[in-house]
């Protein structure tokens, strides 16, 4: 069906639709997927598509309808800012074609890429800056895209814009809570317990002064150590429950990593997938980014039933696989990451693999990838943190806590 056809109610719905779903508390790829999907629809396109691109000429996102996950699959890698899609970006205008293959801006495209005749594409637009560009080709009714569907599109245009600048807002909303964050734990750390470890301190050099003229009263500032050191570890315990992330208390660790590599499925071009297994050699859920054991805020058990952790233990366990799936999803190149937990011999097993780029582990602590901080938080609980990798055969970070 022609768009211009198509019933004024039936625009205003799809514009709407776009509209709910920018406005609503979605993923920004499924945020962009919506608005994709809303104009394919209503401008009866084949194909279309919508690019937001990065840094280093490829691009950030990139969410397309009209092309499977096995023709995505023999396609290859996703699309550079080159051909079209670069000229678009540099240019900022709209392009309207009858057949994109004739014009002198079009280079090629992969073996098993679609071919493309008619096409419509539109910048998306931040005043002057190019935020990214959406696309269409291959208009199923006669006649090709109209200035009409160049109209419309550029309203969609401009619905993503708004997505895209509403993202960027959110994290920066988020990078300035965990600041502050930062701050109120320091402050948190330092009232309620730095105070308390400098009198002990001061209590058992006393003691340590008293034991040769004085060994009765050593033994008093011995015992006043003692309870010192416990009130220390009540007061840091309650600071590390208080820190602890909502969707542990809510959800526990499972579920809550569960819920963390669905996301970064959604909005990374790469598989990300999560299992979890309640003993050794025992699988307690399919591998896959919805799936996993739903254990509340406990950990799979050796029995294959389930054993409640310690807080620190859950936080410290989470933030290492956030800082491994980070470095998964930024630096890899991986086309899958993969997250497992489990249990081992009676410990806690989190174990994040991807089959990206690899590093020099010899080399890599001054890169920036947090090895040292994810060591540093399994040896604070008690654990420890091993990684391998080798330069194009991916990479494996295992942790290891008393569970």
């Amino acid at each position: 069906m022609s768009s211009e056809s198509e019933d004024p109610g039936a625009v205003l719905h799809a514009v709407s639709s776009a509209v709910l779903a920018v406005t609503r508390h979605l993923s920004v790829r499924e945020v962009l997927q919506v608005i994709v999907r809303s104009a394919q629809r209503l401008l009866d396109a084949r194909y279309a598509a919508l690019g937001v691109p990065d840094e280093a000429g490829a691009f950030a996102e990139f969410v397309a309808e009209g092309i499977s996950d096995e023709e995505w699959e023999a396609i290859g890698p996703m699309p550079r800012q080159h051909g079209m899609l670069g000229a678009m970006l540099r240019e900022g205008a709209p392009v309207r074609l009858p057949d994109i293959r004739r014009d002198p801006r079009f280079e090629c495209w992969p073996r098993a890429h679609p071919v493309l005749k008619d096409f419509l594409g539109v910048p998306i637009l931040d005043g002057d800056q190019v935020l990214g560009i959406i696309f269409l080709s291959n208009k199923r009714g006669p006649g090709g895209f109209t200035e009409a569907d160049q109209r419309l599109l550029t309203m969609f245009a401009a619905h993503a814009a708004i997505a895209l600048t509403n993202a960027r807002l959110y994290e920066r909303s988020r990078e300035l809570a965990l600041v502050e964050e930062r701050t109120r734990m320091a402050r948190e750390l330092h009232d309620a317990v730095t105070q308390k470890l400098f009198s002990l301190r001061l209590t058992a050099q006393a003691a340590a002064s008293l034991v040769p003229g004085d060994p009765v009263r050593a033994l008093r500032e011995l015992d006043r150590v003692e309870r010192l050191a416990g009130e220390a570890l009540a007061e840091l315990r309650a600071v590390i429950v208080e820190l602890r992330p909502a969707e542990l208390g809510r959800h526990g660790l499972a579920e809550t990593l569960r819920k963390h590599v669905r996301l970064l499925d959604r909005l990374h071009p790469a598989s990300f997938s999560f299992s979890s297994s309640p003993s050794d050699g025992e699988t307690g859920g399919e591998s896959g980014a919805e799936t996993g054991a739903e254990t509340g805020g406990e950990a799979p058990g050796a029995d294959g039933g389930t054993r409640a952790l310690d807080p620190a233990v859950e936080v410290a366990v989470l933030r290492v696989a956030q800082e491994a799936l980070h470095n998964a999803s930024r630096h890899s190149a991986a086309r899958t990451v993969a997250v497992r937990l489990g249990r081992e011999d009676g410990r806690v097993v989190l174990e994040v693999s991807d089959d990206g780029a690899g590093f020099d582990v010899a080399t890599a602590a001054g890169r920036g990838l947090g090895i040292a901080s994810m060591a540093d938080r399994a040896e604070a609980v008690g654990g420890s943190v091993l990684v391998r990798s080798e330069l194009g055969a991916g990479t494996v970070i295992r942790m290891e806590v008393p569970g």
